[in-house]
């Protein structure tokens, strides 16, 4: 197949549009099922770079959600405990495959975000994780490959309608990339640069102890970050990206973003959220959603207006600001990663605030030194990469 015709751009009004290779060979994709959109290939594609770049860095399977050409979160094939499986809502499931527990752990990192996500495989699609897509509300996936098993629940779900996309694992894009803006070709070297424990051996701080399992998840920040629209800054925890703040013009708004999200997901384990008992008839996408609403300050609006009894069986005590400042105290041994250096020390203050004890950033800012004494203050460890990762 050398194109593939669009039923639309970006917007419905944006015709005709199409995807086909430039120099008239084929595509190195097959459509098992369903009609993928534009944005749907734009995100299939940027999150198969991401996925099959984390899997070659880490040496496991790898995984992740995928939402407006940004990843809403990602992770690698680690087990989960029994608090993150309760929190990811897959506690009910057998025992998960590592690539069932990638996709588990990226579309747990932030559940409204991955609502009608794209997902990316780095491998072949499995039964055991097209019985967890199955369940959830996604846009399709994209892999290497499908178990026959597999392929028969994905082709299901949607009535047929779903989208499956099979990428050629040894596809190599050329060393150019284009794009056109306003009717201006831009052209740039593809961003090549490989990530791995090399970009951690200049750490400037006083404390320079980052165990193995902080440099496997500061890779997976950074891996993640090079797909994520630029500014950005990625927190990661045990192999899964739990926050990430995309494509904001002030750092400082990427690291508060970034870090109420990796504070929703912790807030997410807290026994006073484990403990919510839902009504019966209640769907996953509106559990989501009162969990979000239970954490947030406007949960005593919930709770004056009497519509908590449409969503628990029992109207649940308020999550207290104290409480929850009590539990996200408990957080640490959170990683860190920028996209670009850190201007000022107060993105380091408002890591700190949410368990970050490892930063890897590119440095080379006028104020580097406030940064790394901010980070001394709190005793982190950080390293200068060298290297920004911008996406546009």
């Amino acid at each position: 197949m050398k194109e593939l015709q669009l039923k639309y751009g970006c917007n419905p009004n944006q015709k005709p549009s199409r995807i086909y290779m430039s120099g008239g060979e084929s595509l190195p994709i097959e459509v098992l099922s369903g009609s993928p959109g534009y944005i749907n290939f734009l995100d299939a594609f940027n999150g198969w770079q991401l996925v099959k770049e984390l899997k070659e860095a880490a040496g496991l399977p790898a995984a992740a959600s995928f939402k407006h050409v940004s990843p809403a979160g990602v992770g690698v094939g680690l087990p989960l405990d029994s608090v993150l499986a309760r929190a990811c809502w897959i506690d009910d499931l057998e025992e998960l495959s590592p690539l069932a527990c990638a996709y588990a752990r990226a579309r747990g990192a932030d559940r409204m975000s991955s609502f009608g996500d794209f997902i990316c495989l780095s491998d072949t699609c499995d039964v055991s994780t097209a019985r967890l897509i199955k369940r959830e509300v996604s846009d399709g996936v994209i892999a290497p490959g499908y178990e026959p098993g597999a392929l028969q629940i994905l082709n299901a779900k949607k009535n047929g309608k779903y989208n499956v996309i099979q990428i050629d694992p040894d596809y190599e894009p050329e060393p150019l990339e284009k794009k056109q803006v306003y009717g201006i070709t831009f052209e740039q070297g593809r961003n090549e640069q490989k990530i791995n424990e090399d970009l951690l051996k200049n750490v400037v701080t006083k404390n320079r102890d980052i165990p193995d399992s902080a440099r496997l998840d500061l890779i997976i920040s950074l891996i993640t970050l090079k797909y994520t629209q630029s500014n950005s800054v990625c927190f990661v925890k045990g192999g899964q990206a739990i926050g990430i703040g995309a494509g904001q013009q002030s750092r400082v708004h990427c690291t508060r973003l970034a870090g109420n999200k990796a504070d929703n997901w912790f807030l997410r384990q807290s026994p006073q959220v484990l403990e919510l008992s839902f009504v019966d008839e209640i769907r996953r996408a509106d559990r989501d959603n009162a969990i979000d609403t239970y954490i947030g300050e406007d949960y005593m609006d919930v709770l004056a207006d009497g519509r908590w009894e449409s969503i628990f069986k029992v109207k649940p005590d308020v999550f207290t600001q104290e409480e929850k400042r009590k539990w996200l105290d408990s957080m640490t041994g959170v990683s860190l990663g920028s996209d670009a250096f850190f201007p000022f020390g107060d993105n380091i203050d408002r890591a700190y605030k949410s368990g970050v004890k490892y930063v890897a950033q590119p440095g080379g800012s006028v104020r580097d030194d406030q940064v790394i004494e901010t980070c001394d203050q709190y005793g982190m460890a950080m390293a200068f990469t060298g290297l920004r990762l911008f996406h546009h």
